[in-house]
């Protein structure tokens, strides 16, 4: 054996994992969560369809649909035609994620690093966890034998490369006398390629992994591309993908812990400063910032003091952390009282987002300038109070009042642009300021759709001079009652009008309900002041 090869050996042999793979999730998933709904049924086959261009087909088949020769694809129409007595399920993908999500959450008494595998299967990384279970096929059997009392039928393979793992779950191959021959015995479709690939290759006289693994790898790439030759790579422990695990990264935590208790407050919060820099240099090495810190003092009678600062965007500077904790301990109605002393502190961050390395602008400093503004927007939170301050966040409604939300400021989310209304240098096409809810107004108009020319709002006459619209607002019908105001049922139309009275002043008012076609009398509303 040359030098490469040990290396490659050594290599694979550094990490195990096991493929678990359910064939038939959701028909199983189905019987246990819904029994019910399964057993109204009878006895029949059962398949799930879902709708694929127009037609309902088969998606996932259970062991006796498959025995009456059923095959995953088949329109529904051809498979009552062979078993007119067939119990049919609608997909519902979503309850099937769901559920393949609490099967990995409960693979983590067996390894940390469990995670979802495509086609209904879990990917486990058990290195270093098999000893705990006496060896890697009594941890596979236990994993195994749990799921099978809960009502699953699962498969699962042992392997030295996720995909190997995943490969020979799905494609059991002839026995084989160690796990390299295995693999190499696997089917072409073991690549998971896209069906004309496959065909090409066994067309081609390469039936499985180990006819392709013997062919010049600039042959195969350059005939039937590189994909064919990364997947090949990946199956052979060449190379593989990273897991992603469910479980998240824990939290920071940063403790310190003093053998004699600490009597002074400002003392603890300089330590506590220290802890923020610390917790800024693990938060740099993840490339993460901060959205939510806290800090627990502890005293030594077993009270705590827990102290929580939000930001509206991530941050890891120890100096701008501390400048929140101070403004919130200074506005705290009760002082921190160290009464005996503090024995112990805690900084953590419950919150952390992707933070990227920023640059300033070479003029303008226009990043300084964002970062500034929404310091003094966390100052004013912690002051005021977290819900006082807020932010308009845009909402995708054409209803005018439904079009944004009020949010707390810190809750800052990836910011979205709002859609332009209008051409540059028009007036606005919205008021600055809006009432809610619409406040009822009496108009006069020629005719009963026509324009408004006079109207009275709270007690005054205004005289209309000019004016401009309808822009009809139509209600979301698939949703009662938006659009709908003063307890009715539906939503109606909506005329809006843009005008200006005698005076100079603008609103913006509308006609609700178009005449004849949705009410008799179409009521009048003033819903918002132009600068």
């Amino acid at each position: 054996m040359n030098a490469m090869s040990m290396d490659r050996t050594d290599s694979r042999a550094a990490r195990r994992y096991l493929a678990l793979w359910f064939p038939f999730l959701p028909i199983d998933r189905l019987r246990i969560a819904r029994p019910d709904l399964w057993a109204a049924q009878g006895d029949a086959p059962a398949v799930v369809v879902e709708n694929v261009r127009g037609a309902m087909r088969l998606a996932t088949l259970d062991a006796d649909a498959l025995a009456a020769g059923l095959t995953p694809g088949m329109t529904l129409a051809d498979a009552r035609a062979r078993e007119p007595e067939l119990r049919v399920f609608e997909a519902d993908p979503h309850g099937d994620q769901d559920w393949l999500e609490r099967l990995c959450d409960g693979c983590a008494r067996y390894t940390p690093n469990a995670a979802l595998d495509s086609g209904h299967g879990l990917m486990l990384d058990i290195s270093g966890c098999a000893h705990l279970w006496h060896g890697e096929a009594e941890l596979a059997q236990a994993a195994t034998d749990r799921l099978e009392r809960h009502g699953m039928r699962v498969r699962h393979a042992i392997a030295a490369s996720p995909e190997a793992a995943h490969a020979l779950a799905r494609f059991p191959a002839a026995p084989a006398p160690d796990e390299d021959a295995a693999v190499r015995r696997l089917p072409v479709e073991a690549l998971e390629l896209e069906a004309e690939s496959a065909v090409a290759l066994r067309r081609a006289g390469l039936r499985t992994v180990g006819d392709l693994a013997a062919r010049p790898a600039a042959a195969l790439a350059a005939r039937f591309g590189e994909e064919a030759v990364d997947a090949l790579h990946a199956l052979l422990g060449l190379g593989h993908r990273p897991l992603a695990p469910r479980r998240p990264r824990p939290a920071i935590r940063v403790e310190r812990r003093f053998a004699e208790p600490m009597g002074s407050s400002a003392h603890a919060v300089k330590v506590v400063a220290e802890m923020a820099a610390e917790a800024g240099e693990q938060l740099t090495e993840r490339g993460q910032g901060g959205r939510r810190f806290e800090a627990v003092f502890f005293r030594s009678d077993g009270l705590a003091f827990p102290i929580r600062v939000e930001t509206s965007l991530p941050i890891r500077d120890a100096p701008a952390i501390m400048r929140l904790f101070q403004e919130r301990i200074d506005s705290l109605s009760d002082p921190l009282d160290p009464g005996f002393g503090f024995d112990m502190l805690r900084l953590t961050v419950p919150r952390a987002d992707p933070m990227a390395p920023t640059q300033l602008a070479l003029e303008g400093g226009e990043a300084r300038k964002s970062e500034g503004v929404e310091a003094l927007v966390d100052r004013l939170s912690i002051r005021a109070g977290r819900a006082r301050i807020q932010r308009l966040e845009p909402r995708d409604s054409h209803i005018p009042e439904q079009a944004q939300l009020a949010l707390p400021a810190v809750e800052h989310r990836t910011p979205e642009g709002w859609a332009p209304v209008g051409e540059p240098g028009d007036p606005p096409m919205r008021p600055l300021h809006l009432f809610d809810p619409p406040q009822p107004i009496d108009v006069i108009a020629d005719v009963p759709d026509g324009p408004p020319h006079r109207f009275r709002w709270r007690r005054t006459l205004h005289e209309v001079t000019r004016f401009e619209g309808p822009e009809r607002i139509a209600p979301q019908w698939w949703q009662a009652r938006d659009g709908a105001i003063e307890g009715e049922s539906t939503g109606r139309t909506r005329d809006y009008y843009r005008i200006e009275d005698a005076r100079g002043r603008r609103y913006w008012i509308f006609r609700h309900g178009l005449y004849g076609a949705e009410t008799v009398h179409p009521g009048w509303y003033i819903h918002g002041l132009f600068a």
